[in-house]
């Protein structure tokens, strides 16, 4: 295959094409609860998971943030990719109503039977909130456990 300069109409074509296509924008919201938990399975022996878990064996709690990004297309009536106050208003209802100043090991049903590291929480709330939001928008869910300590799920991830 021969090597093609690029005319001016070549290039003119290019630049119509991307001014035409409308790009996707990511939007986040930011929620944080507090919340106690314990590492533990409960099939295993106390000094197992002592060995599993070390300290978060045992009952403590964090300052968690609750990261969220949906993608899409902006409206050109509103603005917006999505209202983030309803994005706002529907990880409160779905998540943070339920486990904020709770034990995410005996007190949220949804959670039952599900050791709660962040791994396995940040999951948890994937699957509640792409279930309400538009479908296909919801890129990803990061918690925060710590300052220092993070899990993330998503379609990129």
């Amino acid at each position: 295959m021969a090597y093609h300069d690029l005319t001016d109409a070549d290039t003119a074509v290019a630049r119509r094409a991307l001014a035409s296509s409308t790009p996707t924008v990511l939007v986040s919201r930011r929620e944080s609860f507090n919340a106690a938990h314990q590492l533990r399975d409960p099939g295993l022996s106390d000094e197992e998971n002592q060995r599993l878990f070390g300290k978060c064996a045992n009952l403590h709690g964090h300052n968690y943030v609750l990261e969220v990004v949906v993608v899409g297309e902006i409206n050109q009536t509103t603005g917006y990719v999505l209202d983030l106050k309803h994005l706002s208003d529907v990880i409160c209802r779905l998540i943070i109503q339920d486990v904020d100043h709770r034990n995410l090991s005996t007190d949220v049903p949804w959670l039952e039977g599900l050791i709660p590291t962040a791994e396995n929480l940040a999951v948890a709330f994937w699957e509640r909130l792409r279930a309400d939001l538009p479908e296909g928008s919801l890129r990803s869910v990061r918690l925060w456990e710590t300052d220092k300590n993070w899990a993330e799920v998503g379609d990129h991830v």
